[in-house]
C-alpha cells in the first residue's frame, strides 16, 4: 500500500481479478496498490467494525450494500486498535457524514490508515463473479500503480493465496493483557488471541468474568499460570491447517471448560481430528441463519469466515476426548456451524455471538460457557 492522499475520489480506479475480470472506478481512501483475497460482505451496517476486525488481514473486502460511509467513523465501535482489511470495494460512497458521534468521514479514514479502496463499480456484478467463480485474488490500482491490464493482472497472480496462510500471530497481541469483570468477579479466562474483537472479552466481562488476553503463541504454561477456570479460542485470519493444537489438546486433557468461536471453533475441531476446508466464497456479514439443533431454534447471526469444520451432521463422532457432535447448522448450505463434545465442558461456534455489529440471538452462547465453569467448580 502506499500513503494516502486526499481528493481521491477523482483519480480513476482498477480492480483486476486473478481469472482477468476487471473493474473500472475512482479510487476511495489511500491512492495506490493493495493484493488480497476478494470476498464479499452482506452486512447493511457495521462496516467500522468489519474494518477493524482482524479475520479480515489480507483480504479484499467488496460491501453489497450500495451505499457506505453514511454515519462517518467514531471513537468507539473499532474491534481493534487499526483497519486489518486489505482493501475496500463500495458502490456509492456517502457524500455526507450524518451521526452524532461522527468525528471524520470513512474515506478519511481510510486514506489516513493507508487502505486503498476503490469506488463507482458494479458491485453486485462483482458479487456474483465471486459467489458464481469463488474467492479468488484480488489487486485494487489507483493513480500512478495504474498500468497495463496484462501486467496487472500478472502482478495479482503472484500474491499469496490464502490456502497455506498463517496469519493469527500477525494480527494477535505481543503482550498478555487483562479486561477486568464488571461487577463482582465470578471466573478467570484464558482468551487466546488469533484475532480477537474488543468487544468479545466485554461480553465476558460483563458476566463476572476477568479475560486474560494471552497472544497466539502462548504456551501451555502461559495458559495455565493464571489459574484458569474456562479457556477462551478467539476468531483469527487464515488456514486453520497451519495452526499449532498443542495448547487446545493440552485443555482438552484436562477437562477446563473450552469455548471458542469462528478460527477457534476451526481449531477445536481440528483437534478432535476432523479436517477443514475452504468455502467457495465464505460466509460474511450480520444475518446469516444458524440453526440451533439441539432447541431447533433458527438465529440470525454474524459471520466472518472462509474455511469451515468437515465433520458428520448425521452422527455422533467418537474422538479422542469423547463423544462430539455438530451442535449447529447454517440453513442456506449445511454448513457445520458449531461443535459439541458430550463427555467433557467444551464447545465453540463458527460464528460471532459478541455481535458488534450484529443481531444478539447468539449472546446465550456466553451464558453457556459461564454455565460449563459453573459446573465445572461445583
Amino acid at each position: 500500500m502506499t500513503t494516502s492522499t486526499r481528493g481521491a475520489e477523482r483519480v480513476p480506479a482498477v480492480l483486476v481479478l486473478e481469472d482477468g475480470r476487471t473493474f473500472r472506478g475512482r479510487a476511495y481512501g489511500a491512492v495506490g496498490e493493495t493484493f488480497g483475497e476478494a470476498v464479499f460482505n452482506t452486512g447493511m451496517t457495521g462496516y467500522q467494525e468489519t474494518l477493524t476486525d482482524p479475520s479480515y488481514h489480507r483480504q479484499v473486502v467488496v460491501m453489497t450494500a450500495p451505499h457506505i460511509g453514511n454515519t462517518g467513523v467514531n471513537h468507539e465501535d473499532d474491534e481493534s486498535q487499526r483497519i486489518w482489511v486489505a482493501g475496500y470495494v463500495v458502490r456509492d460512497p456517502s457524500r455526507i457524514r450524518s451521526n452524532w458521534r461522527s468525528k471524520h468521514t470513512l474515506d478519511e479514514e481510510l486514506a489516513t490508515q493507508g487502505v486503498v479502496g476503490i469506488s463507482g463499480i458494479d458491485t453486485r456484478a462483482l458479487t456474483r463473479h465471486l459467489r458464481e467463480r469463488g474467492a479468488m485474488r484480488v489487486g485494487i490500482f489507483s493513480g500512478a500503480a495504474v498500468a497495463d491490464d496484462n501486467a496487472l493482472l500478472e502482478r495479482v497472480r503472484r500474491a499469496p493465496e490464502m490456502t497455506g496462510a498463517d496469519l493469527s500471530a500477525e494480527v494477535a497481541t505481543a503482550e498478555t493483557y487483562v479486561v477486568p469483570a464488571i461487577g463482582t468477579k465470578r471466573f478467570t479466562v484464558a482468551a487466546l488471541d488469533l484475532g480477537i474483537k474488543g468487544m468479545t472479552p466485554h461480553r465476558m466481562a460483563e458476566r463476572g468474568i476477568e479475560v486474560h488476553v494471552l497472544p497466539a503463541t502462548a504456551t501451555v504454561d502461559d495458559v495455565y499460570a493464571i489459574q484458569p477456570d474456562g479457556v477462551f479460542l478467539s476468531n483469527g485470519p487464515g488456514d486453520p491447517a497451519t495452526a499449532d493444537l498443542t495448547v487446545v489438546r493440552a485443555v482438552l486433557e484436562r477437562r477446563t471448560p473450552l469455548f471458542g468461536i469462528c478460527f477457534g471453533n476451526q481449531l477445536l475441531g481440528r483437534a478432535l481430528g476432523f479436517g477443514t476446508y475452504k468455502l467457495k466464497y465464505g460466509h460474511r456479514g450480520i444475518n446469516q441463519p444458524v440453526q440451533d439443533r439441539s432447541t431447533g431454534k433458527v438465529e440470525i447471526t454474524a459471520h466472518n469466515h472462509g474455511f469451515a469444520v468437515d465433520a458428520p451432521l448425521d452422527k455422533i463422532s467418537d474422538t479422542p476426548f469423547g463423544r462430539a457432535e455438530v451442535s449447529h447448522v447454517c440453513l442456506n448450505d449445511d454448513v457445520v456451524e458449531g461443535l459439541r463434545l458430550l463427555d467433557q465442558p467444551a464447545f465453540s461456534v463458527q460464528y460471532h455471538p459478541e455481535a458488534a455489529a450484529g443481531p444478539h440471538d447468539a449472546a446465550y452462547l456466553f451464558d453457556r460457557f459461564v454455565s460449563l465453569m459453573e459446573g465445572q467448580r461445583a
